[in-house]
């Protein structure tokens, strides 16, 4: 009887370990199976949605810059002039009709650097507009006003004439020095408006200029890269891979192969801090320079006698409110200082990085610190002043009115003159001119160069002489 027992269990224990065995044998075809089949399918079907692997971080900063990127048109009206056109314009005007103007075109790139509407670009691409226009990313098109600009640097700042409150996307820009030697740079810009143009390469060199002929290419100047900058991309933004503005495309190098060259970010702010002032803005002397950029807005220069002079603003401090408010960044602090009511600013200013003091300036208008230290009443020489006098537009300013008892009317100038030259510096306009003299302490003397337009019946002709002011 035991016997039997122990062989039924024996057996049945050999039905249970066969059917374990099965057990464990489906499980492992059917695990096989799963894994055979995810191998057959997309890695998206696989894993669900996944992050597109072209997407890379290049891909990333341009589609973050890309809206801020726009084509720059301008159009240039060219006056014909040679010695036979100025013989015939002295003696035969107003008789003699010239050859009408010819209006020349050109193209480049630009970046948006202010939710306000400021464009960046470069100098030569609007150097001799007459007028400019730019066109976003986007396809809008708007008429845009020219602030300034600087040769040095190659640097021009404009203004989009938009609808007051509307806003525009706008680069962020890199810290001054934040550039590694073969770093991934990326080129953009928008070339006669049919949209962006991108080139990417490394940062090859920190310094280096476009040579002139027979100059050697290692002055400490310009960014040099190995991305191509297509035509019609100067003024265009070069970015890091983190989607800041760390350049402006300027030009390419004809004689390399892929050699291309921008404006370091670090003289792009220095260039703002020169530009767009209230003297250039709103021609308002306030005579102090805060360097461009995101906070820390810290002094870095100050005219002796000038109202933030006399204000007692000094080289260091670090602007934290203006009026009242809190600026967010440069162009900010330059527009409320601008708009200022009554021309009065009230800074608060951080000296020594804890003490905090109040500053009260006054600024003045320039045709008053000029008349001031010269005695004479100019004004600039629009196209249409300019046409009435018969002087070239932006040659020099135009005397309108003379103090009695002044430098000026001691020298014999009159209404209707042109000054031409202070201390042989050119004067087209008052920021310059007030410029040359507004360091002249009384008693000192300024050269200018002066132009007359004499007309004697119907003939006409134009004199020029140098005069000796003291400035009082």
């Amino acid at each position: 009887m035991i016997e039997r027992t122990r062989s039924r269990f024996v057996v049945l224990n050999m039905h249970s370990v066969k059917a374990r065995t099965l057990f464990s044998l489906r499980q492992f075809l059917r695990r096989t199976l799963l894994v055979a089949l995810a191998l057959t399918l997309p890695v998206e079907s696989s894993r669900g949605a996944e992050t597109d692997v072209r997407r890379d971080a290049t891909v990333e900063a341009v589609e973050r810059v890309m809206p801020s990127v726009v084509n720059i048109g301008t159009e240039e009206i060219v006056e014909y002039s040679d010695a036979f056109e100025q013989m015939f314009r002295e003696f035969w005007d107003p008789y003699y009709r010239s050859r009408p103007p010819e209006a020349r075109y050109n193209l480049g790139s630009g970046v948006i650097i202010d939710e306000t509407g400021y464009v960046l670009t470069c100098l030569h691409v609007v150097q001799r507009a007459s007028r400019a226009w730019v066109k976003l990313a986007d396809g809008r098109e708007f008429e845009a006003e020219r602030i300034v600009g600087t040769t040095r640097s190659d640097v021009a700042l404009l203004k989009l004439m938009a609808k007051p409150g509307e806003k525009f996307k706008a680069v962020k820009f890199a810290r001054n020095d934040d550039l590694l030697l073969g770093e991934t740079v990326i080129a953009l810009g928008n070339p006669f408006g049919l949209g962006g143009s991108i080139s990417r390469g490394i940062l090859s060199s920190k310094n280096r200029r476009a040579p002139k002929e027979e100059e050697p290419l290692d002055v400490a100047d310009w960014l040099q890269i190995d991305a191509p900058i297509n035509f019609g991309n100067s003024g265009g933004p070069l970015i890091n891979l983190k989607g800041e503005l760390i350049g402006l495309n300027v030009a390419v190098y004809r004689q390399g192969q892929g050699i291309g060259f921008a404006v370091p970010v670090k003289q792009v702010t220095e260039a703002l801090s020169e530009i767009f002032i209230p003297e250039v803005t709103k021609s308002l002397w306030f005579g102090a320079r805060v360097r461009s950029g995101p906070y820390p807005l810290t002094v870095t220069a100050v005219e002796a006698g000038s109202p933030a002079g006399t204000a007692g603003l000094k080289v260091g401090d670090q602007v934290v409110q203006i009026n009242g408010r809190a600026p967010k960044d440069f162009i900010q602090f330059t527009e409320w200082l601008s708009d200022s009511p009554e021309r009065e600013t009230t800074l608060v200013v951080a000296r020594d990085g804890e003490e905090r003091r109040t500053a009260t300036a006054r600024m003045i208008p320039l045709v008053e610190l000029i008349r001031r230290k010269l005695g004479v009443s100019v004004q600039e020489l629009t196209p249409e002043l300019a046409g009435k006098f018969g002087y070239r537009p932006r040659s020099g300013l135009l005397v309108e009115k003379v103090d009695g008892d002044g430098p000026a009317a001691r020298a014999d100038l009159q209404p209707g003159y042109l000054i031409a030259l202070i201390d042989g510096q050119s004067t087209p306009d008052l920021f310059s001119a007030a410029s040359a003299v507004a360091s002249k302490k009384q008693g000192e003397r300024a050269d200018l160069t002066v132009q007359a337009r004499q007309q004697r019946g119907a003939f006409a002709r134009m004199s020029q002489g140098s005069v000796t002011v003291r400035v009082r």
